[in-house]
């Protein structure tokens, strides 16, 4: 156990404050990418607040905390990744006035490498990996809804960012688009 089992809703409510707070701008505006992110993680973080009393308790080396592991440690690199990308090729900057992004979203240049040569939503993926990876520590229907909510929702706010993307970068976006699949490189 990680943390004290009082302490989880104090610790739910802050972080969901957090993530409120640097969504704002986007939570406003049902339809930008955004605001589905935002219900997205809500559910991911449903779905840590009810697995953390069990985190680990299954053997390390079964297969679906084996599989957990590897989606985790996915969910963690995936991101870092990925913002590292958009803030060096991406070049972040004034041109999008757009309140619902972030800034590390602003950005003024298709990213085509790394990861994102592969997949367009390098951080969606991760997020989806971390829902999954947090699923697997136990299997109960509440989780499995949350972790379907969570899902579905990344698949919108994908969709969503696209034409965001297509209205920003065009025939450009619309390339991109047709030589790299949304999650998962090959396949999805």
């Amino acid at each position: 156990m990680l943390l004290p089992v009082q302490a989880y809703p104090a610790t739910f409510v802050i972080a969901s404050s957090i993530v409120l707070y640097f969504s704002r701008g986007a939570i406003t505006r049902p339809r930008s990418h955004g605001f589905y992110r935002f219900f997205a993680v809500e559910c991911i973080f449903g779905l840590i607040w009810i697995n953390l009393p069990v985190w680990g308790d299954d053997p390390a080396l079964s297969p679906s905390q084996s599989l957990a592991l590897v989606l985790l440690a996915t969910s963690a690199w995936l991101p870092l990744h990925a913002v590292r990308r958009l803030r060096r090729v991406g070049q972040p900057g004034g041109i999008r006035q757009d309140e619902a992004l972030l800034g590390f979203e602003k950005t003024t240049r298709l990213v085509t490498t790394g990861a994102f040569r592969y997949i367009r939503h390098p951080m969606y993926a991760a997020l989806m990996c971390l829902a999954w990876g947090v699923f697997l520590q136990r299997f109960t229907w509440l989780a499995l809804l949350l972790v379907l909510a969570s899902t579905a929702l990344l698949f919108v706010t994908a969709h969503r960012e696209e034409q965001e993307c297509l209205a920003h970068f065009g025939d450009a976006y619309r390339c991109y688009m047709g030589r790299t699949r949304r999650f998962v490189p090959f396949l999805l």
